[in-house]
């Protein structure tokens, strides 16, 4: 048994909420890079040339990348040999507040969703967490800004509405998105699984490195002809028209009951920030 303190882990997340904020992962960065490269309508190619300004002005002044620094999600994965000493959930808490606090990242957590009042510290964190074989904990940030987050959809679709079902409901959702969510976006689908599960599946797409393809061709395929349709929306970065309204589309399945297929969308903006530390 392998023992991980609760400090440790609130200083690794302190870190990653700081890291995550104030530089995005390669992978996302070479997209916006790439999308600025390609673009051909004047307009387009001007927005994305300012997004691609402000991530180098980020990384010149450490400053986050997006004024809204979001609220923290938390992915782990907790080997089965490790052993937390101290509370596990408290520590986790402990680190946003802790990197939000010394990073001088907004607080945007409100402490009831209704009778709203900041939390001042921007937690608590949403923590899902996985139990896996192994002795080493697994850690990811993933903060959520809430322009896109209010953008994501959940529909309970009947099976026989069967693959054009799912593909109008992720292009229907983009369409109602417009400008709102800051595109160029990343769309994250879910399908299959519960109410629940299907949302996890959509919002653990966006873990997955920008452009990478599911493995089965299938739905590799799919992702491909979603990305081109809704590159010919002409949404556009920043709503202002061209060829860039999406950077990738990134589908995750999972089983289903037979008499249900439910579809959940999660869209992230141009700033898909995650970064991950493994103890």
């Amino acid at each position: 048994m392998r023992e991980i303190s609760a400090q440790a882990i609130t200083e690794t997340v302190a870190r990653l909420c700081i890291e995550a904020n104030s530089r995005l992962s390669p992978d996302m960065e070479n997209a916006v890079r790439s999308a600025f490269e390609r673009e051909q309508w004047p307009i387009a190619k001007t927005t994305l040339k300012t997004l691609c300004d402000n991530l180098d002005a980020a990384q010149d002044t450490g400053l986050p990348i997006c004024q809204d620094t979001g609220m923290a999600c938390v992915f782990c994965e907790i080997g089965q040999e490790v052993h937390i000493q101290g509370d596990f959930e408290a520590a986790i808490h402990a680190g946003v507040a802790k990197g939000y606090t010394e990073g001088f990242l907004r607080k945007s957590v409100v402490k009831d969703p209704i009778r709203r009042g900041n939390t001042g510290d921007n937690t608590p964190a949403v923590i899902h967490t996985r139990l896996v074989p192994g002795d080493k904990l697994k850690i990811t940030v993933a903060p959520k800004g809430f322009g896109s987050e209010n953008m994501s959809r959940l529909g309970m679709l009947k099976p026989s509405d069967g693959e054009q079902g799912v593909k109008d409901f992720v292009l229907e959702t983009v369409k109602l998105a417009g400008p709102n969510p800051c595109p160029p976006i990343v769309v994250g689908v879910g399908v299959g699984g519960t109410f629940e599960k299907a949302a996890m599946l959509a919002k653990q797409a966006l873990l997955r490195p920008v452009g990478s393809h599911h493995p089965d061709p299938y739905y590799a395929e799919m992702e491909q002809e979603l990305l081109e349709k809704i590159n010919r929306l002409g949404i556009g970065p920043q709503g202002f028209g061209g060829e860039t309204t999406a950077l990738g589309v990134q589908i995750e399945t999972y089983p289903t009951h037979i008499a249900g297929m439910p579809v959940a969308v999660n869209i992230n903006c141009h700033m898909t920030r995650h970064k991950e530390a493994v103890l």
